[in-house]
């Protein structure tokens, strides 16, 4: 079984560390309705995807 020789030091560990931490998701505006959406994704709100309507959103039309 592998055992460690030496203890890591802290700036070791801290540097190995430092990839695992929470980021912020892009978040981009609609061209079409302008509500905010994830990038390269079609719009929850409108449906539109690169000036084109992809899904059909059931909601306040009817």
């Amino acid at each position: 079984m592998a055992v460690p020789k030496y203890r890591t030091s802290r700036a070791k560990a801290r540097a190995r560390r430092t990839h695992q931490r929470l980021r912020a998701p892009a978040i981009t505006e609609c061209p079409h309705c302008h509500e905010p959406k994830l990038p390269h994704r079609a719009c929850p709100h409108c449906g539109y995807y690169n000036g084109m309507e992809i899904i059909e959103i059931k909601g306040e039309e009817e």
